[in-house]
């Protein structure tokens, strides 16, 4: 199983594409896709689409794991990049990929073990996990890349515990 995790912004959006085949990962892609600050608003959404479009048949993702949003202090921000999760997920529609959310704290547990651990922790375990040198910078992408993961550990539970999961919040 191929997926994409994307940790969606609109000044830059972290995409990491990993296999998962018989219980171990592999890299497939890692980038990010960033837009100009100056560049207006609506040429921004269609890069994003764009360059997604093009990793998307690059890398023939079978599921698209995304970081649900959440708004802290910036609503105008948070609203922002709800525009781009919008066309994150336009791509996932137009090629017939089922988009898959998860939250902070799901993604957290799925590849620390632990809800509430560092991001710190999280990047050194995606790195491990993908047996890679360095930690992936930005930290958008390593962020994407642990979004993969917690999808495919999560995928591979079986469906009838995914769904007591899922009731619990936990997916």
């Amino acid at each position: 199983m191929v997926v994409l995790g994307i940790d969606p912004g609109y000044a830059i959006v972290g995409c990491g594409t990993v296999n998962y085949e018989r219980g171990k990962l592999s890299l497939v892609d890692m980038r990010a896709i960033t837009t100009p600050p100056k560049m207006p608003f609506e040429k921004r959404l269609e890069s994003i689409y764009n360059d997604l479009c093009d990793l998307i048949e690059k890398t023939k993702p079978d599921a698209m794991a995304v970081e649900e949003l959440f708004f802290y202090h910036n609503q105008t921000t948070g609203i922002y990049v709800a525009q781009a999760r919008g066309v994150i997920l336009l791509a996932a529609a137009k090629y017939g990929i089922e988009p898959f959310e998860y939250t902070p704290m799901q993604v957290k547990q799925a590849v620390v073990g632990y809800g509430n651990a560092e991001k710190n922790q999280v990047m050194e375990m995606t790195r491990r996990l993908l047996n890679l040198r360095e930690t992936p910078k930005p930290d958008d992408v390593a962020d994407a890349l642990a979004i993969s993961i917690c999808h495919c550990h999560s995928a591979s539970v079986p469906a009838a515990r995914r769904a007591v999961l899922k009731e619990s919040g936990r997916r």
